[in-house]
């Protein structure tokens, strides 16, 4: 049985080590984001015929024409996310970007519910914002100052630029999906298991579309380096190993946090998420030593700042912290009393 501090523990190693393959894989082969989509997708689909569909017996909550926008879009975000990749994205910059979803919700909310906030949620995505562009613009500058000094033989301003269109497009289509979303949860209930399930299962036929370059990577993916496996006679390539190790580790990451949401408040949930998110990152700049100068950092933690102020971490800490303050006050009083009745 799963404890919250396993969960904890989980969430820190399996997400940080699914960073890493994914790293691993496309310094590899560079455009095989596509592939590593669609792997996900089969193995999440897999697994939810089996655990959540029950091999198709379980009756559907959400029916069926509902999910036809919702596949729609999850398909989309899921594959132009990893594609960007393609487009000599750098891995952190990939990470800062991800992470600026809150801001991206907070921006549609605006225009399609004319939702309002309060002034520290707009300084948060003002400052979100500004980290994110700062990031990218260094990441330009450094991109610029590699090809230089290797003789125009580095990527182009214009792959980036590509690169970083695209993640822009997959962050507001995301927070759109979180939207309709919402919308799904609050006329069918909260059934995220079946949600996850369908999104990835009905998105399955749209990688045919697809399918010349996951055959082209795949042969790819089977003449990389051959690894034996510990203790058995057979080896594989080391790029499927790799892939392997990216949905097992996915897999146990999006469990966990599941499993988080289900026992802690939204608060804590946030601040494990997000300092997850900046371990990786500090993982990946240290262990694939990719450049990332004083600038990037800024930009880096304006980033989580501005996503910790958008959670109003601070406000629930101290909310908090009141909570069990007239909690063991009423304990004492109640203490008082007992004993004058003694």
């Amino acid at each position: 049985m799963f404890t919250t501090q396993t969960a904890i523990l989980l969430v820190f190693l399996s997400c940080c080590l699914n960073v890493v393959f994914l790293e691993l894989l496309i310094k590899e082969a560079k455009g095989s984001g596509t592939i590593i989509t669609f792997a996900q997708f089969l193995f999440i689909a897999s697994e939810g015929f089996i655990a959540t569909a029950n091999f198709g017996r379980e009756k559907r909550i959400i029916p069926l024409r509902s999910y036809g926008v919702l596949v729609l879009i999850f398909f989309t975000v899921s594959v132009i996310n990893n594609y960007a990749l393609n487009f000599s994205i750098p891995m952190p910059l990939h990470m800062v970007f991800k992470s600026g979803s809150l801001a991206a919700n907070m921006i549609l909310g605006i225009i399609l519910l004319r939702r309002r906030y309060t002034l520290s949620k707009y300084l948060s995505v003002a400052i979100v914002s500004f980290g994110i562009f700062l990031c990218t613009y260094m990441s330009a500058l450094q991109m610029e100052k590699n090809r230089v000094e290797t003789a125009g033989k580095g990527a182009t301003l214009l792959e980036l630029s590509v690169g970083v269109t695209l993640l822009i497009l997959s962050l507001l289509m995301s927070a759109g999906l979180g939207i309709f979303q919402e919308s799904l949860y609050a006329k069918y209930g909260k059934v995220s298991r079946e949600v996850m399930f369908y999104s990835h299962a009905l998105s399955l036929p749209g990688f045919f579309l697809l399918s010349s370059d996951i055959l082209r990577h795949a042969a790819i993916f089977s003449e990389s380096k051959p690894i034996e496996l510990f203790l058995l006679p057979i080896s594989i390539p080391k790029m499927w190993l790799h892939l392997i190790g990216n949905l097992f580790t996915q897999y146990v990451c999006v469990r966990s946090v599941f499993f988080l949401t289900s026992q802690c408040q939204s608060l804590t949930v946030t601040l494990i998420v997000t300092l997850r998110k900046f371990v990786s990152l500090v993982i990946s700049i240290l262990y694939f030593q990719n450049p990332f100068t004083s600038y990037h950092w800024i930009g880096a933690v304006m980033v989580f700042f501005g996503t910790f102020l958008f959670s109003d971490v601070i406000g629930k800490v101290k909310e908090r912290f009141s909570e069990l303050g007239r909690k063991n006050e009423g304990e004492l009083q109640n203490d008082n009393v007992s004993k004058k009745e003694l």
